[in-house]
Parts: structure tokens; sequence; C-alpha cells
């Protein structure tokens, strides 16, 4: 059976004997998200009729993964659409969903999913009273708006909130799409997003400021020294959790870290506070594994607990030669 006429199958709707019937998709968010899926959705058979976005980059991006599908309102492509994808920000879900219910967009026998971690089905309410088969599908993965991201999605862990009865609903949106769908309470939607916030986004922050520091130290290449290393740290930590951790807090070594301390305050002071609490937590999970003992780790964690201020003075004396360079 072609995988458009088992999402109308599952879905209930009634689809037409003389040809694989597809959805009428819009996309309301044609961003780095929405413009993807709604281009897999159109690889899998389904007509996308209608997009909205309001940056010259979404409508770039919508005519390059979505020819054909004009730029609208909001409501309209609600109107035009069998499945509506709700690809917008999280902080401006809630104000959509219920903005298009109070003005009667929405109704009975549509689908529609949001692509957003940290909401799940309740945010969906004004439109699953209207009679919509509402779906939340996360996929976890990054999205930069790069050519790669339509390969991303092949095999992406998607998590699907619904209830039961839909769930077969969502499996064949999530495979049509290119995913693998996995399930998330709605009651633990919000840790779950929490903790790929954690290791996604934080990840990128914490690579882009140990290149910084790694320049500041004279590497010109930092990818170079970089690139096989954190390799490496993401494999063990991915195989073997807190023990994969190397490194001079695994080892409760507070003689270097005192001194990583007192040469971040002097050479990099905005990166002292990252390293204090990274250090912090790093400390407490090696110590909760069983890594380090009480007696070793107490005298790291009272060294994190107050670090040495930013000198206020310089390092060098006006005499030493190295002080004027």
């Amino acid at each position: 059976m072609p995988a458009s006429r088992r999402t109308v199958r599952a879905a209930g709707l009634p689809a037409a004997s003389s040809a694989p019937a597809r959805l009428r998709v819009g996309v309301i968010g044609a961003g780095r998200v929405g413009a993807v899926l709604g281009a897999a959705l159109a690889a899998a058979g389904h007509e996308v009729v209608a997009a909205s976005g309001l940056s010259a980059a979404s409508a770039e991006r919508a005519a390059r993964l979505l020819p054909g599908a004009p730029l609208v309102p909001a409501d309209e492509v609600v109107a035009a659409s069998d499945l509506v994808v709700l690809a917008v920000p999280d902080d401006t879900l809630p104000g959509l969903v219920s903005g298009l219910a109070g003005t009667g967009a929405w109704r009975a026998g549509q689908l529609a999913f949001h692509t957003s971690g940290a909401h799940g089905l309740a945010v969906l309410g004004p439109a699953e009273r209207a009679g919509v088969l509402a779906l939340a599908l996360h996929p976890a993965m990054t999205f930069t708006g790069a050519a790669e991201d339509g390969e991303r999605l092949v095999g992406a862990p998607f998590g699907v909130t619904s209830r039961p009865e839909h769930r077969p609903v969502a499996e064949t949106l999530v495979l049509e799409m290119g995913g693998e769908p996995f399930f998330v309470a709605e009651a633990d939607r919000g840790l779950y997003h929490a903790a790929l916030v954690t290791g996604a986004n934080h990840l990128v922050t914490l690579v882009a400021e140990a290149s910084d520091l790694l320049r500041t130290a004279g590497v010109g290449d930092p990818a170079r020294v970089l690139a096989p290393l954190l390799t490496a740290a993401l494999d063990n930590g991915l195989r073997r959790g807190d023990r994969g951790l190397t490194g001079p807090v695994s080892r409760g070594d507070a003689g270097t870290v005192a001194q990583h301390l007192a040469t971040l305050a002097e050479r990099a002071p905005d990166s002292v506070a990252a390293y204090v609490a990274m250090a912090q937590r790093t400390a407490e999970r090696t110590l909760a594994a069983g890594r380090l003992k009480a007696h070793e780790a107490a005298p790291l964690l009272d060294l994190l607990a107050e670090p040495p201020a930013r000198p206020t003075t310089p390092t060098h004396r006006s005499d030493d030669p190295a002080g004027s360079r």
C-alpha cells in the first residue's frame, strides 16, 4: 500500500479508489524545519498546497523546497489543507493555535502536528476541540538551513506524543518523512526537550568556547585539534556514560583545576563561570558514580565553590621584559 494511502486510512479520512490518496499539506512556518518536513511529505506522495512565512529567508526556502506552494497567511494555509504542519517557535505556538481557533479556521477531520519539542498535545487543545486530530512530532535533529538538512532527516528519531488511538497515524507520518518514531508521555515532554537542549545546543556552545580558547592560546586551526578529541569523547560518553570521563576533575586534581581557573581569570575571564559550572557538575557526577571518594572530591568542590577572582593588577612587573611585549 502506498505511504500516502496508509496515512489516510490510519487517520480515517476518505480515500479515492481510483488513485493513491494524497493529503493536501499546509506548512505554517516555512523555516529551517517546516520547509524540510514539507519537502519530505511531498516526496512521500502528498501535495504541499500552501505555506506561510514572514522572512525573506522563508520565502527563498519555500521556493526551493516547496515549489509551487504559494506563501499565504496562516488562516489560508489551514483552509487549504487536510494536514497542517505547525513549525513555529515554541513561544509562538500557543497563540497561533488559539488565534486560528478564534477565527474558526480549524475544521473537523483535519490532521495537524506541531514540531515543538517543548510542547505536547495540550497546546493543540483549541484545535482538538474543533475536531482536529492533533499530534506532536518533534524531529530530534539539528537543522541549520544547509543543504544537508534533508539528508539528516533520514533515520532521524522523532519524539512523538499522541492519543493512544492516534499512534498509528503518528507512526505513519514519521515513517513517511523518513524518521523513526519513539513515544514521549505528555508529562515528560518538558524534561525530554531540556535533555536534548543540554546535549545538542550546549554542546555547540562548548565546542565554540573551546575553539575560542585555543585561538587565544595561539592555535590557528582549533578544529584540527578538537575533532579527534571530541569525536572520541562523544563516543565514550554515549557508550560508557560517566565511566567514559577523563581529565583532571575525574581524577580529583584540584591543583590543575586551580591553575586552569587562574589562567582563565587572566586570559579569558568571560569563560570562568562556564568552566566552574561544568566542573562542578562533572565533579558531582564523578562522585555519585563512585569514581572519586568523598575525601578526594572535597578539595575540588571547595575550590569550585569559591574560584579565584579576576586579577586586578597586571601579572608581569613593569621591569619584566616579557611585560612590555
